[in-house]
């Protein structure tokens, strides 16, 4: 998404910044409503509520 989309929509969007050292080989799980991480037990039976991300 284009920072341009996500300035039109911040309730609906989350921007982040992600260091130079990471490798993509560590997956973390996010509420689409809050933002906040969540378990791998609780991102599972909700999926269309949570986001997965490789960082």
């Amino acid at each position: 998404m284009s920072k341009a989309a996500a300035d039109r929509w911040p309730g609906k969007t989350t921007t982040e910044r992600v260091g130079s050292g990471t490798s993509n080989s560590t997956t973390v799980h996010r509420s689409a409503s809050t933002a906040r991480f969540v378990t791998e037990s609780t991102a599972n039976p909700n999926p269309s509520g949570t986001i997965s991300q490789r960082i």
